[in-house]
């Protein structure tokens, strides 16, 4: 049996979205696999004047697709409290707190504390101040605060977004939750890298030729147009997503596997980052908007959008990492809505042989028009097939000695892949644990946040013109330009 984890969960934001898709069932597969079990309470807060027993109707339909025993759903749902609260009143958390100490004695919660902030950040720090000086945090037990993205808009906005919470909270009681940290196979970035020598001799720029990074989406901005009108995909998912994982792949080898020492390589990598003169931006990234094809809206067609924004919903670039061990390597980034499926992949493109043998005329095999010697890939696929693919060169079957290449495919087990914990259930049990590693920390964000900002302002003071690419291809033909200027192409292609 699991250790039982005890904690009060204090969810801001409780009736919201994010609650009901994510949290509620994140929580109860913890629930049912035993991490939590008596000891648990959970206090959802918003503006709405619900009842507990409506709280409890909208928890049980929010597992109704884990097809769930129902007597088991109304024990987990019983531990849950709602109380309609004003985030920016003082008198209601005095409420709050009561409620807190009752469900501490009831559930023998031994003070530990982890509030959940589900909503606009523009009320992280309000919060924060009113649990301090409310003295909502407690003395015997641990007090952690979980924050959704974004932080910030920028790199003003987001040191002043952590000074508010820094003035409750000691920097490791603060968990900035990116999902994407979660994911199984963004977790074995560093089980390849580190638990194979295979990979990790080869892990530099004497035979790595690029790298590439892709987050595609299919779908538009759906319900959250608003949001994403004032945010594009540079902010919504360079800035965190994408930056975190070059960071993993970049990293050195830290010390040992904790928190502490990988938070130290991930924070070298990135200010190991090139940044970018105004004058360089238009060289490095390109961004994009969809169009309308007849079948799907333009993105400046769609609900709550403005017909003139210029809001991107693509993006790709080209960073540059200064250090030793990556100095001349291209990792090509790319990112964006309405694109060709949902898919996350990363792409480690060796170098090609320099001599061809195999090609009698001697030809160098860096001359891409001579060669039949495709270069080897690495394929670390992230979602929805969770594996691992290997390009590399064989005979081709029959006479002669012709190269073909083929390819060495690892995928997890539809089973194991259904019963691997979701990312928000594994980022929980984390915070639970007091374990931060999956989590991304102040100087991570800072370094990410000055990088993105010349990119962004650059482009905020350039008109682009747009719409410049089809709702089901792979972005605006400047992408593939990208690449191609450097002598690259993407490797996957439409």
């Amino acid at each position: 049996m699991p250790n039982e984890k005890i904690a009060l969960f204090t969810i801001f934001g409780g009736t919201g979205d994010l609650a009901q898709r994510k949290l509620y069932p994140s929580l109860f597969k913890l629930y049912q696999k035993g991490y939590l079990q008596e000891h648990f309470a959970v206090i959802g807060t918003a503006r709405r004047p619900w009842t507990d027993d409506h709280y409890h109707e909208v928890i049980s339909d929010s597992l109704a697709d884990l097809d769930a025993d129902q007597k088991i759903v109304d024990q987990f749902a019983s531990h849950f409290y709602y109380q309609s609260h004003d985030v920016t009143d003082a008198e209601h958390y005095l409420t709050l707190k009561k409620l807190s100490e009752k469900l501490d004695a009831q559930y023998g919660l031994q003070g530990n504390r982890i509030f959940y902030l589900a909503m606009a950040p523009n009320f992280f720090g309000t919060i924060a101040q009113h649990l301090r000086s409310e003295n909502m945090l407690t003395d015997n037990g641990f007090n952690r605060v979980i924050i959704e993205k974004p932080f910030g808009h920028d790199y003003a906005s987001a040191e002043e977004l952590n000074n508010q919470l820094t003035a409750t909270f000691n920097e490791d009681q603060i968990y900035r939750i990116d999902h994407y940290l979660g994911k199984e196979m963004i977790q074995n970035i560093s089980a390849i890298r580190f638990g194979n020598n295979i990979w990790e001799s080869l892990w530099n720029n004497r035979y790595i030729s690029n790298v590439q990074v892709t987050l595609s989406e299919k779908l538009g901005v759906e319900e959250r147009a608003v949001y994403y009108d004032n945010s594009g995909a540079l902010r919504d998912m360079v800035q965190n997503h994408i930056l975190q994982i070059l960071s993993l792949l970049t990293m050195d080898q830290p010390v040992e596997f904790t928190e502490q020492d990988i938070d130290v390589e991930k924070v070298k990598a990135l200010r190991s980052i090139r940044p970018l003169k105004p004058e360089e931006v238009a060289d490095n990234f390109v961004r994009g908007q969809y169009a309308d094809n007849g079948d799907v809206k333009a993105y400046r067609q769609e609900d709550k959008i403005s017909p003139d924004s210029n809001t991107d919903t693509f993006v790709a670039g080209k960073v540059m990492i200064d250090n030793f061990r990556w100095s001349g390597v291209p990792f090509y980034v790319r990112t964006g809505k309405r694109l060709a499926d949902k898919f996350t992949r990363i792409d480690i493109v060796f170098k090609r042989p320099i001599v061809n043998i195999f090609n009698h005329d001697d030809v160098r095999a860096n001359d891409d028009d001579a060669t039949s010697l495709e270069p080897n890939v690495l394929t670390i696929n992230v979602e929805p097939t969770e594996g691992f693919e290997l390009r590399m060169n064989a005979k081709a079957v029959g006479q002669g000695f012709a190269t073909t290449p083929v390819k060495l495919n690892y995928a997890h087990d539809s089973e194991a892949t259904a019963n691997s914990p979701e990312a928000y259930e594994r980022l929980l049990h984390d915070a639970l644990n007091g374990d931060a590693t999956n989590f991304t920390h102040w100087q991570e964000l800072a370094s990410s946040w000055k990088f993105v900002d010349v990119i962004q302002q650059y482009w905020d003071e350039h008109t682009p013109e747009f719409p410049n690419y089809c709702p089901g291809s792979m972005g605006p033909d400047a992408s593939d330009e990208l690449l191609q200027k450097d002598g690259h192409q993407w490797v996957y292609k439409n």
